[in-house]
């Protein structure tokens, strides 16, 4: 509202009808208008729905969608009394008996009369009724049905006499009853009864004035560990630091690196430098790229399997990134910058790849890599033919022949497709009707991306364990005409690296995985230093959110199981898997004109005593360890505000808090509670 940005609001994820008002009430007393909050539930949504032509608001010639409310929204004493479609009444709700409880002061013939309601239910009402003057009690029945109202008055003699036979009109909110009547004489006579404002009428409606009205700080995302602003400064120097460059200059010490906009401007010692441009003072730290994780699983919303059949390549992950996911903040805390998302392994042909930096604070679709490359996710093994019985074997494949079968079957069908006559072709070659209906009248989704594989504008990324899936992949490559980009996991890597250095793959590994299941028995930490050695560029990746925030020391290991440098152990998760994913002219070192991806850490990088001190992504700092504490700090203080707040919730409705249980998605990871039903 403040910045002048359009919105709406809806009751996605609002379980009730009634939470739903009350989190109106809560918009309301923010501070903003009745007329803005009628707005976004109206004028708004039909805007931005393209069809304000017709609804939207109460206008000549627009549709009869209107509802008919007991007081203004996001107010005390809403209620939608009726709802009408397009003229037609859909819902008209049940009379509010409660409301009439309490006390009315009576006026017939200019004489007062003293009415207690003590209970209403539907089928009765329990009143009793007094002339004020003598303070008689006298005999009273009374008849409501919806708005109209019958008082019957006699005396309470033996023989009861009546009084008077009135009817009339409630107007509950002002707490009114009126009307016209007869005496005991027959006689017309008007009458008024008015309630009681101390005998619980309804209270005029104000917003609170408790701190509730005071909008607070929000952040960015509005979480824990959100940002209250980033810097927008992306142009400093980082002095006097050990430059892990991880390119052929190697590690630079005391070495400067002078930042513009965003991109690495020069490196250098000693340089001559503008006299206003920040300075970071590194001294006694390290200075690495920003590391990246060519297999990752976190920030996605859902599961990451769409598991019901053989090919799901149609698929898309960057249309379920999750930017409030707080495993986006704990791996900047661990130096990871970039990741690409993955679909699971339930499928021989999986989904579309996301290729993200973790931006935090900003929306998904700026945490997406612009113009980055296409990936899609293959798997093989144990997951594909669903050895774990996880779901009904009644999808094909079943064996790993019929995971061959299946990539051959996808390949075939999209060559196929690739070569079919389009709609535009067909009418330039001005081809008949009849083969104009045989033509490739639609576009295939999934097709469209076994096709591009075979264009060489998609790279796979292949799930893989045991040396003879990963020759079948590399042979049937060969056949039908298309390359494997990364075999990831491959944990048996190294008793194929010959074949896999002539296909041209690359390899993702695991540092020390082993026995999780009995393909992987082979395994061996030795894996990724053997590949190294073979000539495959080679990375560590996590497949796991934990594992993310620590992959400079995954890749560590490779020192100790296979005697890999220093230099050689830190590009696995910073070179390599930038060039795996083509990325490697943008970012996985520190050389001038790429982006300013950057790791400022307070030991030697690849030992288990580094923390990181700061994350730059493109020149802006995403996370800073030394304001961990402050944000810590707000974080306590926060929750124990909101404590407080529950504790003096003194409604009947209010509900108990629930946790959210936090789940690390894997390769195997299908929807979430799916196989607790």
């Amino acid at each position: 509202k403040e910045k002048g940005v359009p919105f709406c609001l809806t009751r996605d994820t609002i379980s009730s009808a009634a939470e739903f008002i009350s989190a109106l009430k809560t918009t309301r007393q923010s501070g903003i208008s009745h007329e803005e909050l009628l707005a976004a539930l109206t004028a708004k949504p039909a805007e931005f729905l393209g069809i304000s032509a017709n609804c939207g608001s109460l206008d000549a010639g627009k549709w009869a969608n209107f509802i008919i409310t007991d007081n203004r929204i996001g107010e005390d004493g809403f209620r939608v009394v009726e709802h009408w479609t397009k003229g037609d009444k859909v819902y008209e709700s049940k009379p509010v008996f409660a409301k009439m409880v309490g006390t009315y002061n009576l006026v017939i013939e200019k004489i007062d009369y003293e009415v207690v309601i003590k209970e209403v239910t539907e089928k009765e009402i329990k009143a009793t009724l007094k002339k004020k003057a003598e303070n008689k009690e006298l005999g009273v029945k009374i008849v409501r049905d919806a708005d109209l109202i019958a008082v019957l008055i006699q005396t309470k003699d033996s023989v009861p006499a009546l009084m008077y036979q009135l009817t009339g009109k409630i107007t509950l909110n002002d707490g009114v009853w009126d009307g016209r009547g007869q005496n005991a004489q027959g006689e017309w006579v008007s009458w008024a009864a008015i309630k009681d404002r101390k005998s619980g009428a309804p209270k005029k409606s104000k917003l609170s004035e408790t701190d509730s009205l005071v909008i607070p700080t929000l952040t960015h995302p509005n979480m824990a560990y959100g940002w209250d602003s980033l810097s927008s400064n992306k142009t400093f120097v980082i002095t006097n630091a050990v430059v892990w460059t991880a390119s052929d200059t190697g590690r630079l010490k005391r070495a400067d690196v002078y930042v513009v906009d965003g991109k690495i401007k020069a490196i250098g010692t000693d340089m001559l430098l503008p006299s206003n441009v920040k300075r970071i003072n590194a001294s006694g730290k390290h200075l690495t790229p920003g590391l990246i994780d060519e297999h990752s699983h976190i920030a996605l919303r859902g599961g990451v399997n769409e598991w019901a059949q053989a090919s799901s390549a149609e698929v898309r992950m960057s249309d379920a990134v999750d930017p409030w996911n707080i495993n986006i903040y704990r791996q900047l805390a661990g130096g990871v910058t970039t990741a690409q998302l993955l679909h699971g392994s339930a499928n021989p042909i999986g989904g579309q790849s996301a290729l993200i930096k973790l931006k935090w604070g900003q929306s998904a679709e700026e945490m997406l890599i612009d113009d980055a490359p296409k990936f899609i996710k293959f798997a093989l093994g144990e997951n594909v033919k669903r050895s774990n019985n996880h779901d009904p074997k009644g999808r094909f494949p079943l064996t790993r022949m019929g995971v061959e079968q299946s990539f051959a079957d996808a390949f075939i069908r999209a060559k196929i497709y690739k070569t079919a006559p389009t709609p535009s072709s067909t009418k330039k070659g001005k081809k008949s009707t009849a083969e104009t209906s045989e033509s490739n009248e639609r576009t295939d989704l999934e097709l469209e991306a076994v096709k591009e594989i075979l264009d060489g504008q998609r790279y796979i990324t292949c799930h893989s364990y045991v040396q003879s899936e990963i020759l079948m992949l590399m042979n049937l490559g060969d056949s039908l005409g298309f390359k494997v980009n990364t075999f990831t996991h491959i944990l048996e890597g190294y008793k194929v690296s010959e074949e896999m250095k002539a296909h041209g793959a690359n390899a993702s590994t695991f540092s020390d995985w082993w026995a999780y299941k009995f393909e992987v028995n082979d395994a061996i930490p030795y894996n990724a230093a053997l590949l190294t050695k073979a000539g495959i560029n080679t990375a560590i990746n996590s497949d796991d959110a934990e594992m993310g925030r620590r992959l400079n020391q995954e890749a560590a290991k490779s020192m100790k199981y296979g005697s890999l440098s220093e230099r050689e152990a830190l590009k696995l998760v910073t070179i390599n898997p930038a060039k795996m994913l083509h990325l490697d002219h943008r970012i996985g070192s520190i050389e001038v004109g790429k982006d300013a991806d950057l790791v400022n850490w307070s030991d030697n990088p690849l030992s288990v005593y580094a923390l990181v001190e700061k994350t730059f992504i493109e020149g802006t700092a995403y996370f800073e360890a030394s304001k961990t504490e402050a944000k810590q700090a707000a974080i306590q203080a926060e929750r124990a505000r909101l404590i407080n707040k529950m504790l003096q919730d003194k409604s009947s409705a209010k509900k108990q808090p629930k946790g959210k249980k936090e789940e690390h998605k894997h390769c195997d990871t299908m929807l979430e509670n799916y196989w607790e039903e």
